[in-house]
C-alpha cells in the first residue's frame, strides 16, 4: 500500500516525511518536512496533493510550526498558533480539505485553552489532533470504496480524471478507492486514465497507482476521452473532489468538467467520489469556489522544455466546477447521495 505521509517521533522533535509527488513515476522518493515553511513549501508546490492528503499534511505542519515555541509564554504561544495556522491556510486556496483541518486544530486549542492547558500539553494535543485526522481519513477512503463498488459491474470501463487514489489520501483514496473495492470484489475493470494537463498527474500518478496493484490501465490524453466513449470503451466515469458545494457542485482538477460534459452526451454515468470533509455548505453553489490560478511556466515550460514563443499570454485556472445536474451521484463515507441536489447532500450530512 502507498504511504502517502507519516509522521515519525514525539510532538517537540518528530518530522513529517512524505513521498515527493513531483518525483513521480521514475523515482519513488521520501521526503523529510521538518518546519511550516518546509510544509508549506511541499504544498503549494504539489509534493504533497489531492485534497484529503493536503489537510492532513497541513495538520501535521502546524505541529512543525508550533516546535520553536515550546517554551514561550501561553499568550506568546497562542499568537504564533494563529500566525501558523493562517500561514498554511494561505498555501493553496481550492482543496477544502485543508481549512477544515486547520480548523480542527484551532478548535481543539481553543477547547484546552478553557481548561488552562499549558504549551506543551497544547503542542501534545496539536500531534493528536493530526493523527485523529491520518487515522479517519484512513477509514472514510474504506468506507467510500465498499459504498461505490457496488456501482460498478464485472467487465467495465472506467475514465478517471487527475489523481484520487492513495497519493491523495492517507490509504486507498477516493475516486480510485471505488476501483480497489470493486478489483477486490473480482470485478474485472479496465481504467482509462486521462494524463491530466499540464501537470500529468493522471499519467504519472495514477497510473503508476493502478499498475502497482496490477489492475489494467491504459493512458489517454485529455482530448481523446469523447473518442474512447464513443467506441464503447467506457461505461463509468468517477472523479474526485477538491470542494464541493451545498448544492452538489464540484470543483476538481481543471479538465473535469469537459469530462463530465462529454459523459452526459454519451448517457455514461459521472460519479464524485470524496469524503465528507470535502463538503463546504457555507457555499450555495459552485460560483462561490475560488478557483487557484497556477504559475504559467507550469504550461510554457511545462517539465523543463518551454513549448511556446516567449511571451506568450496564459490562463492557467488548476480547477474548474462541474454542476450537479451533470454528476450522477456523489459516493461518500456515509452513502451514496443520488439524485444530487441541495436536499439530498444535506440529508446525507446531517444525518451523520
Amino acid at each position: 500500500m502507498v504511504e502517502t505521509l507519516r509522521w515519525v517521533g514525539d510532538p517537540d522533535g518528530g518530522r513529517l516525511w512524505l513521498i515527493d509527488q513531483t518525483r513521480l513515476p521514475t523515482e519513488m522518493v521520501e521526503i523529510e518536512i521538518g518546519t511550516v515553511e518546509e510544509a508549506w513549501e511541499a504544498i503549494k508546490s504539489l509534493r504533497i496533493r489531492g485534497a484529503p492528503a493536503i489537510g492532513i499534511a497541513a495538520a501535521y505542519g502546524s505541529v512543525l510550526g508550533m516546535q520553536p515555541f515550546g517554551n514561550a509564554d501561553r499568550d506568546d504561544w497562542l499568537a504564533h498558533f494563529r500566525k501558523t495556522t493562517d500561514y498554511l491556510a494561505g498555501s493553496r486556496p481550492t482543496a477544502v480539505n485543508l481549512f477544515w483541518a486547520l480548523d480542527r486544530q484551532r478548535a481543539r486549542v481553543d477547547a484546552l485553552v478553557v481548561d488552562d492547558a499549558d504549551p506543551q500539553e497544547l503542542q501534545q494535543a496539536l500531534l493528536e489532533e493530526a493523527e485523529k485526522i491520518h487515522a479517519e481519513d484512513r477509514q472514510m477512503c474504506r468506507a467510500i470504496g465498499r459504498w461505490g463498488a457496488d456501482l460498478l459491474k464485472h467487465q467495465t470501463g472506467v475514465l478517471t480524471h487527475c489523481n484520487a487514489g492513495g497519493l491523495a489520501t492517507a490509504d486507498y483514496g477516493t475516486a480510485l478507492a471505488v476501483i480497489f473495492a470493486a478489483a477486490e470484489e473480482g470485478k474485472c475493470l479496465s481504467v482509462y486514465a486521462d494524463e491530466t494537463r499540464p501537470l500529468l498527474q493522471g499519467a504519472r500518478l495514477t497510473a503508476w497507482e493502478l499498475q502497482q496493484r496490477d489492475i489494467d490501465v491504459t493512458v489517454i490524453c485529455d482530448s481523446m476521452a469523447a473518442q474512447v466513449m464513443r467506441e464503447g470503451k467506457i461505461q463509468a466515469v468517477v472523479t474526485g473532489a477538491d470542494r464541493i458545494a451545498s448544492n452538489g457542485d464540484v470543483a476538481n482538477k481543471i479538465g473535469t468538467y469537459q469530462v463530465a460534459l462529454v459523459a452526459a452526451a454519451h448517457k455514461i454515468p459521472f460519479y464524485v467520489a470524496a469524503p465528507s470533509s470535502t463538503f463546504d455548505l457555507s457555499l450555495a453553489d459552485g460560483s462561490e469556489i475560488p478557483i487557484e490560478q497556477r504559475d504559467a511556466r507550469e504550461i510554457t515550460h511545462g517539465f523543463g522544455r518551454q513549448t511556446t514563443p516567449d511571451g506568450m499570454k496564459v490562463y492557467n485556472p488548476a480547477f474548474d466546477v462541474t454542476p450537479a445536474h451533470l454528476v450522477t451521484a456523489i459516493i461518500c463515507e456515509h452513502g451514496v447521495i443520488d439524485p444530487v441536489d441541495t436536499a439530498q447532500v444535506e440529508k446525507m450530512l446531517t444525518a451523520h
